[in-house]
């Protein structure tokens, strides 16, 4: 089976003041979105930027055959959120955006205000596929595209860039241990007996310190000496299936010509030693030649600009398990 995650970008239903202008557009992307569903074939996929619980509905349709959804109830400002789809019913085992108890509030602004939850909702399910039961969990982190007072994207001076750049990054640092506790929850200090995955846009790298995070005790990536060799943090880790990813293909999304990967799929450890493969994108969506790689757009600034294009500017993370 394939479990997956992936960035819908912007999925609202159109005319509002988020979605594609008219019609025409919001048909265009859909049948470009339900041509990738179509194409990777999930059991169980995470999906982010979900804007209305309609508009995925319209997604499903397009799609065809039967699909079990869940979404979260806690969207950002511009009402987007994450959920889950699935070939297999879904009980959802948590919706939340609260900080672990002991972790005080951060700053968000030049205001003072301060972040006391994650922006969007993290949303955990479990479902019984043909592989066995599995839990998931799936996230949206703080992004680093930075905004400023007035809707804008472009700081006034470096100061003020400087100091939006500390305040996104606390918030991304704050829904990442958030986002561990509920993998804890998750696990229950059974992770060696247990299928887990959390599923998402995480908005930064393999090493960066917010995804490192949410890996657990360290020594044992894949790849390393220590992934063959069982110890105690086995039953409490996550392993990012990054590195099973050829590398020529380790990326999910282009960000100002640079290619990167900050859409994650992490495993419990049965499950990672169930994997097979990993990848990102489909089969169909790779240039002529292996060098291109995957057709994504290479995005900037001003989310806006992509208002009207098909399809999304994220490809999806994916894994097989035997």
């Amino acid at each position: 089976m394939l479990l997956g995650t992936w960035n819908l970008e912007n999925l609202y239903r159109p005319k509002g003041p988020f979605g594609p202008k008219d019609e025409a557009a919001y048909e265009t992307k859909l049948t470009a979105l339900a041509a990738v569903v179509t194409a990777l074939d999930p059991a169980v996929l995470g999906v982010q930027e979900v804007g209305e619980p309609e508009a995925l509905a319209d997604l499903l349709e397009t799609v065809g055959g039967t699909w079990h959804a869940a979404l979260s109830a806690h969207p950002d400002g511009r009402g987007i959120r994450v959920g889950v789809i699935s070939r297999t019913p879904l009980e959802v085992l948590a919706d939340t955006r609260a900080y672990p108890a002991r972790l005080r509030p951060v700053q968000a602004d030049d205001s003072g205000a301060v972040s006391d939850g994650s922006g969007r909702g993290f949303l955990a399910v479990e479902t019984v596929t043909p592989a066995g039961p599995l839990r998931v969990a799936v996230a949206h982190l703080k992004s680093k595209l930075l905004s400023y007072p007035g809707d804008r994207f472009f700081p006034r001076d470096e100061g003020e860039r400087a100091r939006y750049g500390a305040y996104a990054l606390c918030r991304r640092a704050a829904e990442a241990t958030a986002l561990r506790a509920l993998a804890d929850d998750l696990l229950a200090g059974d992770g060696r007996e247990r299928d887990v995955a959390v599923l998402g846009d995480l908005n930064d790298e393999v090493q960066a310190a917010t995804t490192q995070i949410l890996l657990g005790p360290p020594g044992s990536e894949i790849g390393t000496r220590g992934f063959e060799t069982a110890d105690r943090g086995d039953a409490v880790r996550l392993w990012d299936v990054a590195p099973l990813i050829p590398a020529d293909r380790r990326y999910s999304r282009i960000n100002s010509g640079r290619r990167e990967l900050i859409d994650h799929v992490l495993t419990s450890h049965r499950l990672v030693h169930r994997l097979t493969s990993a990848g990102t994108g489909t089969r169909t969506d790779a240039g002529p030649g292996s060098q291109e790689g995957l057709r994504l757009p290479s995005v900037g600034l001003d989310p806006a600009e992509r208002r009207n294009e098909p399809g999304s500017d994220h490809a999806p993370v994916w894994v097989r398990i035997d």
